[in-house]
């Protein structure tokens, strides 16, 4: 009797089932040997071999799938919370999901995230929107700075040209966000910076930026020199070691450069979340941007706890985070400053005003008089001129020229909402120039003087949307009483021996 040997290398252990890869090599071995001699070149029994005469699907197909282990965590919540979420907010982050999904069911607890984020990823693959294609391109040397333009923020439908100076300590991750309006400056920074650290509590003994070249831009040699020593005393006030990286090497800035990436994206998740970018005011996106902070800050409460033992107690108070200019009002009724022409009363026109120049408004005073607080404007990004025109500065006067409006320099600015704006590009179309004037004037020196600005504002929107033209009768009727026809009433008081005895007799009477 002929023995057949197993194939050299190849031992059998007992108790082990066959694989897919045995299975094939006795496939391959049955077509010209029996199945004894097939199972032994393959490794395994010849009562394997009759079974595999029986059923010939491969170990692999005959295995049932293994259920799950325990029950699954998403199951009540992926279709009701999640995907409505996925739907409304395609771009949103799964840990952004994760956090929103713990605040609404804490009992879920923190083990689901990588499970979340698997399920999620699979969702994307066959429901998720198509992506967006990046097309690599060649680049001339060169930098390029970051700014939250790509968010798509916007204050009441007007886009807001911002930045944010973001703070945070290397150790305990403590973050400190500040809406800068325009560009880089050092009033931004030394007002995001005292923002901060007023927050936190305390100073760290060294405060590392960036090389300010941007803060510096177009300066000349003595200016910068200015900023430096200003930037160096902000820090000796707080008792700081002001230090720098070099021009270009973010990664000598690191801790904060990666925070400062993870912070866009969480608070582009939020806006996502929010449903709109729009904000009533700057107030409001202040806010979100303070909440979005102090959740991250909340992660890390405990660190954050233990390093403010090891920080510097703060001064007494702030220093100063703006800049002082003196400006001459002229017989524009207002003054120049960085490129924008700010109005003010024209009570001022002569005067020389010190004003306090700050990231989104101006401080007015006159000698140490505080007069009036100005909303800071910028000049648009060719380097044109711009206007910050309040139209109770100089309805005065437009009342006895209107005819002045129709060619006014600020004329766009000096309507203090688009229905008034509206209002007189209809009246222009529809009447002559001259009494379009008179009619626009009128309108905004009745929201002047009757303080009714919002609300003539939208009678103006409802008349024009009607197809007819402001009524002035009608509106002063309707905003009435008109201040000049209010009687003046005169309080005359009874003599003060009169008086005494009145006082004397009700307190005898209480007394009684």
């Amino acid at each position: 009797m002929q023995v057949v040997l197993p194939p050299r290398g190849i031992t059998r252990v007992p108790g082990r089932h066959i694989t897919d890869h045995q299975m094939r090599l006795y496939m391959k071995y049955r077509q010209t040997d029996s199945p004894p001699v097939a199972a032994a070149k393959a490794s395994f029994s010849t009562s394997t071999a009759y079974r595999i005469e029986k059923d010939r699907r491969l170990p692999s197909q005959k295995k049932a799938p293994r259920g799950r282990r325990r029950p699954d965590p998403l199951a009540r919540v992926f279709e009701t919370d999640i995907v409505p979420m996925l739907k409304a907010a395609p771009g949103v982050r799964p840990v952004t999901i994760f956090e929103e999904l713990l605040r609404r069911h804490p009992e879920l607890g923190a083990g689901i995230r990588r499970a979340l984020e698997r399920r999620i990823r699979a969702w994307r693959a066959i429901h998720g929107e198509e992506q967006e294609v990046i097309f690599r391109q060649t680049h001339e040397p060169g930098q390029r700075g970051t700014d939250m333009g790509e968010l798509g923020v916007t204050i009441a439908g007007v886009p807001l040209d911002h930045r944010l100076y973001h703070f945070r300590l290397a150790y305990s991750g403590f973050e400190h966000a500040h809406v800068v309006l325009g560009g880089e400056s050092f009033v931004a920074l030394a007002e995001g910076l005292q923002n901060a650290l007023w927050s936190l509590g305390g100073a760290p003994r060294e405060h590392r930026t960036d090389s300010l070249s941007a803060a510096f831009c177009n300066l000349d040699r003595d200016a910068k020199d200015d900023l430096t020593r200003r930037y160096e005393d902000l820090c000796a006030h707080y008792g700081m070691r002001p230090s720098r990286n070099n021009r270009g090497i973010a990664h000598e800035n690191g801790a904060i450069e990666s925070s400062h990436g993870h912070l866009k994206r969480a608070i582009g998740d939020a806006l996502l979340l929010r449903g709109t970018a729009d904000f009533d005011d700057l107030a409001a996106y202040r806010g979100f941007i303070d909440e979005i902070a102090s959740r991250r800050n909340a992660r890390n409460a405990k660190r954050i706890d233990s390093e403010r033992s090891a920080l510097q107690d703060l001064p007494d108070r702030r220093t100063s985070d703006y800049e002082e200019v003196i400006v001459h009002v002229t017989s524009s009724g207002g003054f120049t400053l960085r490129k924008v022409f700010y109005t003010v009363p024209s009570r001022l026109i002569g005067h020389r005003l010190r004003v306090r120049l700050y990231d989104d408004h101006l401080d007015v005073f006159v000698g140490g008089t505080h007069l009036l607080t100005l909303p800071r404007g910028r000049p648009h990004p060719n380097g044109k001129h711009d206007q910050v025109v309040d139209y109770r500065h100089v309805i005065h006067s437009l009342r006895r020229k209107p005819m002045a409006l129709l060619n006014l320099v600020y004329r766009d600015q000096l309507f203090p909402r688009e229905a008034y704006r509206r209002a007189f590009d209809v009246l222009r179309k529809r009447l002559p120039d001259k009494k379009a004037c008179r009619i626009m004037v009128d309108l905004l020196a009745l929201a002047h003087e009757r303080g009714c600005e919002a609300e003539l504002a939208n009678q103006l929107t409802a008349d024009l949307n009607d197809g007819r033209l402001p009524d002035l009768n009608r509106l002063r009727t309707h905003f009435a009483p008109d201040p000049a026809q209010v009687p003046n009433v005169v309080v005359r008081l009874a003599p003060l021996a009169t008086y005494e005895c009145l006082i004397g007799t009700a307190e005898i009477g209480g007394a009684a």
